[in-house]
């Protein structure tokens, strides 16, 4: 079966309160190098790359694919959990509520608003990114879709299962319909952005 190789984006140079798509930070772009060695030495052969549009992953994504020759693929349906929240000042007391809660809480009208968004399939749409794979993947992405992953392989059904580091590796192993946490990535306490 195959097995899925999760990447939290490197350390970005803004917070999602701040920035809507920042790039990576010095720190962030140096862990993306160490990450890109570990997958290498971890795998020992080329994989498919897929990562989430938002700048910060396709940046971490960068050194993998210049060592390996490849160009990671876009998927949208890992990129980072989407906000009803225009301003990205109001973003970050949106975020840190529904952190706190379930996906039956993130789907209350006051948290999607009143239903614009639907924060369930947003869900579902990133446990199928996963499981429609047929091969061994990197996939680069980050911290809510990571813990969607999580959450679905365990039938944990907080928005935070863990609190993956930036550059954190979790491995899903897929049997194209359902999910099984193989290894969870290192945990950190880092800003979610």
């Amino acid at each position: 079966m195959p097995l899925i190789y999760m990447i939290r984006h490197g350390e970005a140079a803004a917070g999602w309160d701040a920035d809507a798509d920042p790039g990576l930070s010095d720190k962030g772009r140096a862990q993306s190098e160490a990450v890109a060695r570990e997958i290498e030495t971890r795998v020992g052969r080329r994989l498919p790359i897929l990562s989430s549009p938002l700048r910060r992953c396709r940046e971490t994504s960068e050194p993998l694919a210049a060592s390996w020759a490849a160009a990671p693929a876009i998927e949208p349906r890992v990129a980072e959990i989407p906000s009803p929240i225009e301003d990205v000042a109001d973003r970050g007391p949106w975020l840190r509520r529904l952190m706190a809660g379930t996906w039956e809480a993130a789907a209350l009208p006051e948290n999607t608003a009143n239903g614009k968004l639907d924060l369930l399939a947003w869900r579902r749409a990133v446990v199928d990114a996963l499981t429609e794979r047929t091969e061994d993947t990197v996939i680069f992405s980050h911290f809510i879709a990571i813990n969607v992953a999580a959450g679905w392989a365990t039938g944990d059904n907080r928005l935070v299962a863990f609190r993956p580091d930036n550059c954190s590796v979790t491995i899903f192993e897929t049997s194209g319909t359902a999910m099984k946490l193989i290894e969870q990535g290192r945990e950190g306490d880092t800003k979610v952005n």
